[in-house]
Parts: C-alpha cells; sequence; structure tokens
C-alpha cells in the first residue's frame, strides 16, 4: 500500500514548521547591531527570505532526483565519496549541535529574567542552558518520549508569542518615541553599507535555517512540478512576511538604536504590553519552547549517528542500542556531550551564532553543490515528473 502523498498544504505547513524557530526572538539584536541603518537591518531580512528560498527550491530537487530518509550522508557518499561523506557530515553534527546550544542559550536568558533580579554573568546562563540539555539527556535516555500532542502544544505557544508580538504594532501606546533631534548622520561609504550588510545577514541566516530539510520530502509529493515549487514559495513568503512584520515591531517598540543592545527583546515587548507579569509569563513560555526543540534535536541527532555507523563509517558501538526502552545510548551521549563542550568553550551566544554560520556555510555549499552532480547521473529522470528547479544552474 503506497503512503499517501503530500498535498499543497501540508508542504506549505511543512516548509514553515522548519524554519520558524526560536532565533526569531533574540537574532533581531544581533542584526541590528551590525546593521548601520534600518533600512540595512530590514532589506538583510529580506535578503535572507531570497536565499532560504532559493536554498529550499534547491534541496527539494536534490531530494526528488536521489530520495533518502533522514540526513546527507547517502547522498554526499554518491555524489561524492563515503570519506567525503564523513567529513561533511561530521561538520554537519557538529553544527547541529551548536545550533542546539544557541537555542539552549536563548531560552537560559529568558529564564534568567525571572531568577535573577539582575541580569547574571555568562558562565551561569551558560551552565543553566546546560542543565537544560543534561536534563533530557537523562529524559531521553529513561526512553520517556515527549508526545507529538505536547510538541504540538509548545508548538502552538511558539505562534501565539509571535502573533502576539505582532498585536504590539496596533498599541500606539507603547511604541518608541520618534526620534525628532536635528542631530547630523554622519555619512558612510557604499563598501561600509555592504560590509555592514553582510554582517547583518549573519544572524538573519540563523534565523530562516531549517529549509535545507526539504531535500527529504522531494519524493513524496503530489505532482511535484506544481506542487513543490508552490508549496516552498508559499511557505517561504509567509515565513518571511512574519519575520519582517516582527521584526517592525521590536523597531517601533523597542526602538532601532534600544534593539542594538537589548537582550531578551521579545519579553522587553511584553512587558510594555501587560508589565512585569507579562514579561515573567512570556520568559518561562519561550524556555519551555526551547525544550521542546532541545528535545527534538536530541531525539534525530543520534540517529544519524546510527546509520553511519551502519554503513561502518563510525564505530559499530554507536549501534548500541537499549532495546528495552528503544534508546541509542552512545549516540545520544557523544551528541549530548559535544552540545555540552559547545556550551563550555562558547559560552555566548553571538560566539555560538559565528561559529554555527560559519559551520553550516561549509555543509550547505558542499550539500548544494551535489546537484550538479546528479543532474549529470540522473538524466533518466527528468522527464518522469520529478520536480526540477527553474533557471538551472543560476
Amino acid at each position: 500500500m503506497k503512503s499517501a502523498k503530500l498535498n499543497l498544504f501540508d508542504l506549505t505547513m511543512i516548509v514553515i514548521g522548519l524554519v520558524i524557530g526560536m532565533g526569531i526572538f533574540r537574532t533581531s539584536s544581533d542584526s541590528a547591531r551590525e546593521a548601520l541603518t534600518p533600512a540595512v537591518f530590514f532589506i538583510a531580512w529580506f535578503a535572507g527570505g531570497l536565499v532560504a528560498l532559493c536554498g529550499a527550491l534547491t534541496y527539494a530537487e536534490i531530494g526528488s532526483r536521489y530520495p533518502v530518509v533522514g540526513g546527507y550522508y547517502k547522498i554526499f557518499a554518491y555524489a561524492y565519496h563515503p570519506s567525503i561523506a564523513f567529513a561533511i557530515n561530521c561538520i554537519i553534527l557538529i553544527s547541529n549541535a551548536s545550533s542546539l546550544s544557541g537555542v539552549a542559550l536563548i531560552g537560559s536568558e529568558y529564564i534568567s529574567q525571572v531568577i535573577f533580579e539582575t541580569s547574571p554573568p555568562n558562565y551561569v546562563k551558560s551552565f543553566i542552558a546546560m542543565g537544560a540539555i543534561i536534563v533530557f539527556y537523562g529524559i531521553n535516555l529513561l526512553g520517556l518520549r515527549m508526545s507529538s500532542k505536547t510538541q504540538n502544544v509548545l508548538m502552538l505557544i511558539k505562534i501565539s508569542m509571535i502573533m502576539l508580538l505582532i498585536s504590539a504594532l496596533f498599541i500606539p501606546s507603547i511604541h518608541a518615541p520618534v526620534n525628532t533631534s536635528l542631530t547630523v548622520a554622519p555619512e558612510y561609504s557604499f563598501m561600509d553599507y555592504v560590509k555592514s550588510f553582510g554582517l547583518a545577514l549573519i544572524a538573519v541566516s540563523f534565523t530562516y535555517g531549517g529549509y535545507q530539510q526539504t531535500i527529504n520530502f522531494g519524493d513524496e509529493v503530489k505532482n511535484p512540478q506544481k506542487i513543490m515549487p508552490r508549496g516552498i514559495i508559499i511557505g517561504i513568503i509567509v515565513i518571511v512576511s512574519l519575520y519582517l512584520v516582527v521584526n517592525f515591531a521590536y523597531y517601533k517598540v523597542i526602538g532601532f538604536e534600544e534593539l542594538k543592545t537589548s537582550k531578551g527583546i521579545a519579553a522587553i515587548v511584553a512587558e510594555k504590553m501587560f508589565g512585569p507579569t507579562g514579561r515573567y509569563v512570556f520568559s518561562v513560555l519561550l524556555f519551555l519552547a526551547v525544550l521542546a526543540y532541545v528535545n527534538v534535536l536530541l531525539l534525530s541527532n543520534p540517529r544519524v549517528m546510527y546509520a553511519m555507523s551502519l554503513d561502518n563509517i563510525l564505530p559499530a558501538a554507536f549501534r548500541k542500542k537499549d532495546e528495552k526502552r528503544d534508546v541509542l545510548t552512545v549516540s545520544l551521549t557523544v551528541f549530548a556531550s559535544i552540545c555540552i563542550v559547545v556550551l563550555f568553550f562558547a559560552n555566548t551566544f553571538d560566539k555560538i551564532l559565528k561559529f554555527t554560520i560559519f559551520l553550516d556555510c561549509i555543509g550547505m555549499v558542499f550539500s548544494a553543490a551535489t546537484i550538479f552532480i546528479l543532474r549529470k547521473r540522473t538524466k533518466h529522470l527528468d522527464n518522469t515528473g520529478i520536480y526540477k528547479m527553474k533557471l538551472y544552474p543560476l
């Protein structure tokens, strides 16, 4: 019996779910700090969406030409060589661990506002993030699973928080005062703007991450030549629109100059709307949403190590499984340990952000480049109804 294929709505919701994460509650501050002007700030967020759109369409064709379930290893091994596949997959695993650590730190920054009266040192926030990872590591070792219903509730919390931030635009009384001073704005050269745009794009890229997972759905969509591009384009348009509106809410409520230096920006908006209680409630809810993300990555990444071990690329120890609890004990322990090490040596979000984007760029360049190899090796599929990206090879 054939499994049900994804329709347009299914694919659109998957794309939105893959991309919208926790970054939007933190990275706007990092992006604003690097942007010379509000225009550069908003252009960076729009450009990041265009990159995500092109990337998602590229990975969708890769997935339709060489369908795989989870991970990039088999595609890399087919397009390049198993040894290269091993190296790139290790980079991606470390990048995923860094991403998990960064998101855990976002949650730590927010919950710290509830626990402490003043902002604690960075190492304290780092220890809180480590604690969250260790707790969920232990929960997963025991074989306990966060149910899909719980995950759905936490996803609903995240969406509700985004809508709450957007609603702040309709409350003029909490908007930051407009700067009417006659101070002469500094003059910048064209290269200053280019540099500022590039630096602002680093944090933006982290927030748009996740679109590359469309690689897993290229063979699971009805009428892929029509549905695939439509679903991805609609999904990315929704995401870009949400991100731009949320950032405009930050800009209106907090103010651009304050946004550059503020931490816990979403909680600041909540406080202006509902007072100190709103700030605390928002911070706790966001921390819960972060825990859901930590749990998902702790569940999924050890399975990549397990698959590599089955192909004898990693030692047989990574196949060790607690059959009673259905837990990959060694793989889970190694991945959680990498997350802890990243937090220990780079105990600030800024450091983790730059580290993660650097690793992501390496992985994405090699993975996206497989499209050139796959187009040559799978020419026989061209007229079979698979999805093919337009404007290739641009």
